[in-house]
């Protein structure tokens, strides 16, 4: 008689201390020219890196500035289902949010084009800039010089995916970024598994509660097509179905939590295979 075996979990990284002098001292000596917060989903990006632009300013007495990396709050009009929430930045600036119609496709080669302009601009006026988010893919292409020239365009992932990467409009003969970051210090927020999917699912209660379903036939009523609502995934996906009676309400509800639970999952898998491509991520607790 066989035992079941449980589930292997797989291990957390080491948590960190992240000294903010110390950090400031590295950008003011030009060791490094980005620093970045990444983690998956309901990891407490956001707010982290707010606590550490204010403990950086009190350092050096430079601003800080917070680039989003996030492939679905550069849309207008899609606040709740994203979880915005800009009273987070307490007033930090915040870049690359409500930058495009939503409806429309934003890829990956316009994310790095923008980022660049930011990154510059932020840079040229002596502050520090921060880039915060859970888009591996957008954080991959401005960290690592992707360079759409040399490379076949990527191939469309499924709608659950954590970016649009439709590279056939825009991308086509046109080179890198004028400018990217030559070095920059990952800083990943840590969270159990189990925290992680117990703050999904109340976050999601909570957005539900908000008014999300209101927001996405707002939208829907607004003249976004249903297939572009259901391509950006998630909570525009499990929404329109509900809104367009494919789903119950409770289906809705439960589909869409398994849904964030697997999503974060995979940012995770993403960032660890960044470790072991080379990149060091400074894992803290927050």
């Amino acid at each position: 008689m066989h035992r079941q075996s449980r589930p292997i979990m797989a291990e957390l990284p080491p948590a960190e201390h992240i000294d903010a002098e110390a950090l400031a001292k590295e950008y003011l000596n030009g060791s490094i020219d980005l620093i970045c917060v990444l983690g998956p989903t309901a990891s407490g990006k956001t707010k982290y890196a707010v606590r550490l632009a204010r403990g950086l300013e009190a350092a050096c007495g430079r601003s800080c500035e917070i680039i989003s990396a996030d492939s679905r709050q550069v849309y207008r009009g899609m606040d709740i289902g994203t979880g915005k929430d800009l009273a987070d930045y307490c007033g930090i600036p915040y870049h690359l949010i409500d930058i495009a119609d939503a409806g429309s496709q934003y890829n990956v080669f316009q994310f790095q084009q923008d980022f660049s302009a930011a990154w510059q601009d932020i840079r040229s006026r002596g502050c520090i800039p921060i880039l915060c988010g859970g888009t591996g893919l957008y954080i991959r292409a401005v960290t690592s010089a992707y360079d759409f020239r040399s490379s076949r365009p990527l191939s469309a992932p499924g709608p659950d995916s954590e970016a649009t990467l439709d590279l056939t409009n825009g991308s086509k003969g046109l080179g890198p970024a004028k400018a990217l970051p030559a070095s920059t210090y990952f800083i990943g927020t840590l969270v159990t598994r189990e925290v992680r999917n117990e703050r999904i699912d109340r976050r999601l209660d909570a957005r539900l509660q908000e008014g999300m379903v209101d927001e996405i036939r707002g939208l829907l009523d607004a003249g976004v097509p249903a297939e572009t609502l259901i391509s950006y995934g998630l909570e525009y996906k499990f929404v329109t179905l509900y809104i367009k009676g494919e789903l119950s309400y409770a289906q809705m509800r439960e589909q869409l939590a398994i849904a964030i639970h697997q999503f974060a999952k995979r940012q995770m898998t993403w960032f660890r295979g960044m470790e072991r491509s080379g990149t060091r991520i400074h894992w803290t607790e927050v």
